[in-house]
């Protein structure tokens, strides 16, 4: 079991905003890579989906160069909120809610099995 945090207290007061995703949890079970997202706060429509994806690629990034599986992935949010100015936005995609979009595949390149020699050019998404 590992927990990442991303919490730094003595870089608190140079930011603009404290991390909105700020802790992560992780294990293995049977050979399955699991990862906890912790966020104190996220705007639902922009925020939580892009922060979702980026650590959900994480956890398949990592499972690659640790011979695991991709496992579970839970996200817990706190304040989860809504800005006045996305509103227009969300009726737009909730007229979209039952268009049929295949979901698009991960691709990471199998020949890296060191993080650190991970570009943005070995992770794609595909179909």
């Amino acid at each position: 079991r590992m927990i990442m945090s991303m919490w730094n207290i003595e870089d608190l007061p140079e930011m603009t905003l404290q991390p909105c995703c700020y802790q992560t949890l992780w294990d293995v079970t049977d050979g399955y890579l699991n990862c906890m997202l912790i966020q104190r706060s996220g705007d639902i429509p922009l925020g939580v989906p892009f922060n979702t994806s980026q650590y959900a690629v994480l956890v398949h990034l990592i499972a690659q160069v640790t011979g695991l599986k991709p496992g579970l992935f839970t996200h817990v949010i706190n304040n989860a909120h809504i800005y006045e100015n996305q509103i227009e936005g969300m009726k737009l995609q909730l007229t979209r809610a039952n268009d049929d979009y295949s979901a698009p595949k991960l691709w990471i390149n199998p020949e890296i099995n060191n993080f650190y020699d991970f570009t943005a050019d070995d992770i794609k998404l595909v179909d």
